[in-house]
């Protein structure tokens, strides 16, 4: 191939790279002129886990906001954050139309699993942090409240929208990305990086590591911690077996062509 057929080639795959791109941006910010239009009931699905938590406990709550363009700027980020989390599987679909006809029929078919896997590990760590570890943290952090009798005063929770609400979003993000573990090692067992017995080795400091991450992505409370630990540690283990039958099949692939 001649220099002047390389750079048509490369020219081309930046204007596929491109055209690419503009579909998912154009995508991405349609959905999110619609979740801005339904961005007080994704406000409200978000709230949900606050207002079940508290229900019962004969204190009236309310969730405030202190300055005049807090609410408006809660508004647009909930709405990016729907949009986004709705725009990702797309993502992917382009990344895969960019990336498949430059893959061998075998490759294609190793690597597609992935992409289908990958927004539904994200799905089950939102779903972690919204149906249990909010709840649980929430109940958690209100056992603080005092009547006043010891320190005369009362110490009650006015939770501002903005704070709680980016911090929900920050744990969706954190155990979405968390639970993406077993797809980057099973990657890097397939191009020969890492193998099961190297997992089993470090098991020991991945557990120091991984409570140390949990500590840095989540709130300082043990609920939250040890509540991305726990799964993480889970799909390690998850991730080592599924090393192990990567190798096997690396290894019967190599004695058919043998």
């Amino acid at each position: 191939m001649s220099q002047s057929e390389e750079k048509i080639g490369f020219i081309s795959h930046l204007t596929e790279l491109r055209k690419r791109l503009i579909h998912c941006l154009i995508f991405l910010f349609s959905l999110f002129a619609v979740c801005y239009f339904f961005s007080e009931y994704i406000y409200g699905f978000l709230v949900e886990p606050y207002a079940n938590a508290v229900k019962d406990d004969n204190v009236e709550r309310r969730l405030i906001f202190t300055a005049l363009q807090e609410t408006f700027l809660t508004y647009l980020k909930v709405s990016f954050f729907a949009a986004f989390f709705i725009t990702s599987p797309f993502i992917l679909i382009q990344i895969w139309k960019f990336i498949a006809p430059g893959l061998y029929d075998h490759e294609k078919s190793a690597i597609l699993p992935y992409l289908i896997v990958t927004p539904i590990l994200f799905l089950l760590g939102g779903m972690l942090v919204y149906y249990l570890i909010m709840p649980l943290a929430i109940k958690f952090f209100l056992s603080f409240e005092s009547v006043g009798v010891s320190t005369n005063l009362p110490i009650q929770l006015e939770a501002k929208v903005n704070e709680y609400l980016s911090l929900v979003m920050k744990l969706i993000f954190a155990f979405g990305l968390s639970f993406q573990l077993p797809v980057v090692l099973s990657l890097l067992a397939r191009i020969g990086f890492i193998d099961a017995k190297f997992l089993k080795e470090r098991r020991k400091y991945v557990v120091v590591i991984i409570f140390a991450a949990a500590a840095l992505l989540t709130p300082p409370d043990p609920i939250t911690q040890i509540g991305l630990a726990i799964p993480l540690l889970i799909l390690y283990e998850l991730s080592i077996f599924s090393v192990n039958l990567i190798e096997k099949r690396i290894k019967e692939k190599e004695k058919e062509h043998a």
